[in-house]
């Protein structure tokens, strides 16, 4: 049969674009943000349409919707949707199929023909770049609105993006979907706008953002409690010195990168620790959510297979591995998503856009650490399904890891590169590539070559939650009362909650620790050390947290205002009683500005 529009291509099961004017029964509502959106796009009636919405919020069901509406007005008569992966392509044509849009997840470029029964077709990036020109010609010869799922993989090569635009700018619609916007590359993406920002340099404009902080706002999405572990670690160089190092203190990118390697080392006792903590976790999760799991992502096939054997010796049950080049992968991630195993482990699969709403527990064990793969691979445990419901993440105390977990709610945009402003920044393009040199995620061959890792042990560092970072004095051991305060925390519980706990127990924790080490009389106890010093840090950033959320005040100006208000930083107290005394000054504050 050949592809030629039916007389009638529209299909009767898909969910209007305003399922408040459906007859009762017949749609389901769509959420604030959706109809927002979609009231903007009826309006607006554009060609092109970029949508940011974060992990998780319901950038699928927004586009079918417009699709339902398009085909339905007969704007349109064919949907072409472009993913990243082929088992995104998959669940693509399955939610198009729950909505009554029949989609073909198999069409081939070039292959000039698909069942009549079908209004569209899934393709991949990849896919669509083999042979850009086939596509054009069936972009041609049909009305065709175009749907780019996660439009940032089109500045991923070059050749991508070229293809994509000769591909698809004959289409009548376009629609740009992407929860991780932001890049620093000088590859545009094809039919997105780009305007200068403040410092003059380009920046993608998005037609409608929905970011994580609104998301949250609207417990569309859950709120994430970071369990960051450090430890010793020693490894030898190829020179046959033998190193040490605390993870998470100050080293050079080198030194970063060998003692997080020698952290998620199978054979150490770094990673079968962590392992073990984040399964207690998901322990009691499960107490609440039955259905709980949990999701390991390694950094390659032969850690992805090791940790799923510690898993097995840990849990008892057997962990789901799911491997990018194998045939059955997108399969067993669907069974592990209509499951109720405990555990799947995964290269980089899973990191962008699969769909697995029960994941409530991860753990980032992969060298990859760039913001954008961050976001998305923590975007896979934020998706809601009931309100109270709160994602636990484990990771290692790497200061740029932390950094992204305490910058969840900024947004971002596509950079495209820096202009160059005078003389002096007359190698500001050179910087820049060097810059993403020293950044890039693998190490060298050199390095691979240069390292051993001889042995590591893992130590409980902090907890860190909507900005404020939560522990007690220094590191504590994995398995000790201090470690289960937090691992122990109920598997569901409001925002509001959650920080009201958080800020209990470390209290609690440190009271009982004062009153173990009580002075002598007449003694002054000194706080010089960076343990006490860590305390007064984390107390103040949870005191500073939780006035963000009263006032919404940003973080930065809180602490500025603290400065000036209570005499300079924290790091200038130096004995028990001045500490004491800048605690109550900064409640004191805080009581005075929200009367």
């Amino acid at each position: 049969m050949t592809d030629r529009p039916s007389a009638d291509p529209r299909p009767h099961a898909l969910t209007p674009a305003w399922p408040e004017r459906a007859a009762w029964g017949t749609a389901t509502s769509l959420r604030a943000w959706q109809t927002a959106a979609m009231r903007q796009y009826v309006d607006a009636h554009p060609r092109d349409f970029l949508t940011v919405a974060t992990p998780g919020a319901g950038k699928t069901t927004f586009a079918l919707t417009v699709a339902a509406e398009l085909l339905g007005r007969r704007i349109v008569d064919r949907v072409t949707i472009v993913a990243p992966t082929e088992h995104l392509k998959l669940q693509w044509a399955e939610a198009a199929a729950r909505a009554g849009m029949p989609i073909d997840p198999t069409y081939a470029a070039g292959k000039g023909k698909t069942s009549q029964e079908y209004v569209g077709i899934a393709v991949t990036y990849a896919g669509v770049a083999v042979n850009p020109l086939a596509m054009r010609i069936r972009t041609e010869r049909f009305k065709t609105l175009v749907i780019l799922d996660e439009v940032h993989h089109a500045g991923d090569a070059l050749s991508w993006g070229e293809g994509i635009r000769e591909a698809f700018e004959p289409a009548t619609r376009r629609l740009a979907l992407t929860g991780t916007p932001f890049r620093s590359d000088v590859n545009p993406i094809p039919f997105v706008s780009y305007a200068p920002g403040d410092d003059g340099v380009p920046r993608s404009v998005a037609d409608f953002t929905y970011g994580y902080a609104h998301a949250l706002a609207d417990h569309v999405v859950r709120p994430v409690l970071f369990l960051a572990y450090s430890g010793e670690m020693q490894w030898r160089t190829r020179a046959g010195d033998e190193i040490a190092a605390r993870l998470g203190e100050p080293l050079t990118k080198d030194l970063t990168n060998q003692a997080l390697r020698t952290a998620l080392d199978p054979q150490g006792s770094w990673m079968p620790s962590v392992l073990e903590a984040a399964d207690r976790r998901l322990s009691e999760v499960r107490r609440h959510v039955p259905d709980a799991g949990g999701l390991v992502i390694a950094t390659d096939q032969d850690s992805a297979r090791a940790y799923a054997k510690l898993l097995k010796q840990i849990s008892g049950e057997a962990a789901t591995v799911v491997l990018s080049d194998e045939k059955l992968a997108s399969k067993r991630i669907s069974e592990f998503s209509a499951n109720d195993k405990r555990w799947m482990v995964a290269v980089r699969m899973v990191s962008e856009g699969v769909d697995v709403p029960r994941l409530a527990v991860g753990v980032y064990a992969t060298t990859t650490s760039t913001p954008l793969f961050f976001a998305q691979a923590v975007g896979r445990f934020v998706r809601a399904r009931t309100r109270g419901e709160t994602a636990s993440v484990f990771l290692p105390s790497v200061p740029s890891l932390l950094g992204f977990a305490s910058e969840m709610e900024v947004q971002r945009d596509h950079v495209l590169g820096r202009r160059i402003n005078d003389e002096g920044d007359i190698f500001a393009a050179e910087n820049d590539l060097l810059a993403q040199a020293n950044a890039t995620e693998a190490a060298s061959a050199e390095l691979e070559l240069s390292f051993e890792a001889l042995g590591s042990e893992a130590r409980f560092d902090r907890v860190l939650y909507d900005g404020g970072e939560f522990g007690h004095s220094g590191e504590v051991h994995v398995g000790s009362e201090e470690e289960m305060d937090f691992l122990g925390i109920p598997g569901l519980l409001e925002p509001d909650q959650m920080r009201e706990l958080l800020h209990h127990r470390q209290s609690e924790r440190a009271r009982k620790q004062k009153a173990a080490a009580a002075p002598e009389p007449d003694t002054v106890a000194e706080v010089s050390t960076h343990e006490q010093l860590a305390i007064l840090r984390r107390e103040l950033n949870g005191l500073v947290a939780a006035w963000h959320h009263r006032t919404g005040q940003a973080h930065g100006i809180t602490h500025a205002a603290l400065r000036k208000e209570c005499g300079g930083p924290a790091a200038a107290v130096a004995t028990a009683e001045q500490l004491h005394e800048r605690i109550d000054r900064i409640r004191e504050w805080a009581v005075r500005r929200s009367s």
